[in-house]
């Protein structure tokens, strides 16, 4: 695309990734959370119900009439910032962005139809630039995942919930539905934020953003590897008590905690799937309908096995030294089930008759779970 055609260059030359899926940046917790809601009982009912109701265009005149719509006249930065993000990630429609008064920092994509973004002033004052950038770029990732469908639902029905708490059960069946939504919207701001990275292209800038959205506009009393301590500190803190409280604290909330998202992106900066797209080598969108679910499947285990067995979180080890310890386990109790029901004979001895006294409940009790567990892990 030539300088004409693009209307407005970046500041500084960034690389492209024409065609590319979001698969290649979404977290595979985001897939799998989103498979659970999916398949949440009475959510599709209430999806497509909505699907027909919900107000979208007079969610589109509220912006229009109430917020300042970002274009060449008014912002004109983060209209470049806007165009750029979506010739490097390729959404061929940019979609409609809006700046609204709040003096708290927010963006969101929201749309059933076509995606809207809308980010607040207190953001715009916030941020420079290059953080912008990768702000920018986080929502055009919402909208090229199609999470802004999910996100207005849940919008909507937190809404709902409120209204309708006064009838009896009549809030059960919606806030079931709303923190399965919750715990997926959760698990997509880590994709996003992915996607800011491959817009932004620099990962000091969305961990400075990261840390102001924290602690606001104090850069100077700030540092990266003392922000991403706390995360680590945060992770392996406390006992089980505090693992059970960490979980209580992030229901409520629709993003996870700030510490955690620059944790996790930084670990995906370093890693060779992120190095692989930026060499120019990542899935496309032209390859999605041959995508096998079972696939994504697997993947999401994958990243789920792999999180217990490396998680400093006290509940976390203890699940994964549960089912590491699986096997011995069982063969222990096994052989203390023996020795008090069968006066007390060593199960690894064999008997007079030349067999094994155990019929080799002992060794196959140990080996058949530590290998299910080790397949696992």
């Amino acid at each position: 695309m030539t300088e004409n055609d693009q209307g407005n260059v970046p500041s500084r030359q960034r690389k492209r990734f024409p065609g590319i899926s979001s698969r290649a940046y979404e977290h595979p917790a985001d897939r799998s959370a989103l498979v659970a809601v999916r398949k949440l009982s009475g959510f599709d009912t209430v999806f497509k119900a909505l699907s027909g109701l919900l107000p979208e265009r007079s969610l589109r005149l509220l912006f229009l009439s109430d917020s300042v719509r970002v274009s060449d006249a008014q912002f004109s930065h983060l209209n470049d910032m806007l165009r750029d993000a979506c010739y490097i990630l390729d959404l061929e429609k940019v979609p409609p962005m809006y700046v609204t008064q709040d003096p708290k920092p927010n963006a969101m994509c929201i749309g059933l139809d076509e995606p809207i973004i809308v980010v607040t002033t207190g953001l715009v004052e916030l941020l420079d630039e290059e953080e912008m950038r990768a702000v920018v770029g986080h929502e055009v990732g919402h909208a090229l995942s199609g999470h802004s469908v999910y996100r207005t639902v849940l919008l909507f029905l937190t809404g709902l919930a409120l209204k309708i708490a006064w009838i009896p059960l009549g809030n059960v069946a919606i806030m079931a539905i709303v923190t399965a939504l919750r715990e997926w919207f959760r698990k997509s701001e880590l994709s996003a934020d992915r996607a800011g990275l491959l817009v932004g292209q620099d990962v000091r800038a969305s961990m400075r953003g990261l840390m102001k959205i924290a602690g606001g506009n104090h850069l100077h009393e700030m540092n990266v590897d003392a922000f991403l301590a706390q995360a680590d500190e945060y992770e392996k803190a406390g006992d089980l008590r505090d693992s059970v409280l960490k979980i209580l604290n992030v229901l409520p909330r629709t993003h996870p905690f700030t510490t955690v998202r620059a944790a996790e992106l930084k670990k995906w900066s370093e890693s060779r799937d992120f190095q692989r797209i930026m060499d120019g080598h990542y899935p496309k969108r032209s390859e999605d309908k041959d995508t096998s679910v079972t696939d994504s499947f697997r993947e999401s285990a994958g990243h789920y096995a792999d999180t217990v067995r490396t998680s400093k979180d006290p509940l976390m080890k203890l699940v994964g030294d549960i089912a590491g310890g699986a096997g011995d386990l069982a063969g222990d109790l096994g052989g203390k089930l023996r020795n008090a029901f069968g006066g007390g004979q060593d199960p690894k001895k064999p008997d007079a008759s030349g067999t094994d006294g155990s019929t080799g409940t002992a060794e196959d009790g140990k080996s058949g779970p530590e290998g299910t567990a080790g397949g696992a892990r």
